[in-house]
C-alpha cells in the first residue's frame, strides 16, 4: 500500500456518504445573503435581505445534520477506551470544532424562521468494528474526508459568492482534521496537490 492511499473501513463509507449528501442531495439549491450574513456573525447586513428562507432552512438542515453525525462519531471515539492521549485530545478538539458549526447551523435556521432539529439519539455507526485506536483513527477520517468532498462539490454551486466563501471555510477546516488524522495513521498527510 502506498502513503497516498488511507486505508478506510468499507463500514466507514456509510457516514461518509450521508454526510457528502447533506448539500449536493438538495438539488443545487442556495442560502439566501441573510443566512450568508448569519452565518458569517453579520446579523445587521442580514436584516437586510431577502430570499428563499424554505430553501435555505433546507439546506443548513442537511448541514446540521452532518455536523451532529460529526459530534456523535468523536463522542464514541471519545467514550471508546481505545484512544489514548494526546489522540483523545485531538479527537475532543475536532468534535468542538464541530459543535461550534452545528451551533451557528442551528442559530442561523431559527433565525431564518425554521426549527432545527435535534441530533438523533443514535447513529448507525460500525461499532463492532472499532476494536483499536487505530480503527477509531480510520473511521474519523473516512467521515472527514467525506466532508471535504462534500463542501468540495458544494462550493461552485452556490450562486452567493459570500456562501462560497463560508463553505469554503469550513471545507479548510474539514481538510486540516483530514490530513492530522492522517499523519496519526502514519500515513502523509496531504496525499496528493489536488484534492478529490
Amino acid at each position: 500500500m502506498s502513503e497516498s492511499q488511507i486505508i478506510v473501513p468499507a463500514s466507514a463509507e456509510i457516514p461518509t456518504l450521508r454526510r457528502r449528501s447533506f448539500l449536493t442531495g438538495l438539488g443545487g439549491l442556495t442560502l439566501s445573503a441573510a443566512a450568508v450574513a448569519m452565518l458569517a456573525g453579520k446579523e445587521s447586513l442580514a436584516a437586510g435581505t431577502s430570499g428563499n428562507a424554505e430553501a435555505d432552512v433546507n439546506i443548513l438542515a442537511g448541514a446540521l445534520a452532518a455536523e451532529q453525525e460529526a459530534i456523535a462519531a468523536y463522542q464514541l471515539g471519545a467514550e471508546s477506551g481505545l484512544l489514548q492521549k494526546p489522540v483523545l485530545d485531538l479527537a475532543v478538539t475536532f468534535q468542538g470544532h464541530h459543535k461550534e458549526h452545528a451551533d451557528v447551523l442551528a442559530s442561523t435556521i431559527s433565525k431564518l424562521g425554521g426549527k432545527p432539529a435535534k441530533a438523533k439519539s443514535s447513529y448507525d455507526f460500525p461499532v463492532e468494528k472499532l476494536k483499536s485506536q487505530r480503527d477509531v483513527l480510520e473511521f474519523a477520517a473516512g467521515l472527514e474526508k467525506g466532508a471535504v468532498s462534500a463542501y468540495l462539490g458544494a462550493v461552485p454551486l452556490f450562486d452567493n459568492r459570500d456562501l462560497a466563501t463560508a463553505a469554503a471555510s469550513i471545507l479548510g477546516d474539514e481538510a486540516m482534521h483530514w490530513a492530522v488524522l492522517r499523519q496519526a495513521l502514519g500515513l502523509a498527510p496531504v496525499p496528493s496537490a489536488f484534492v478529490s
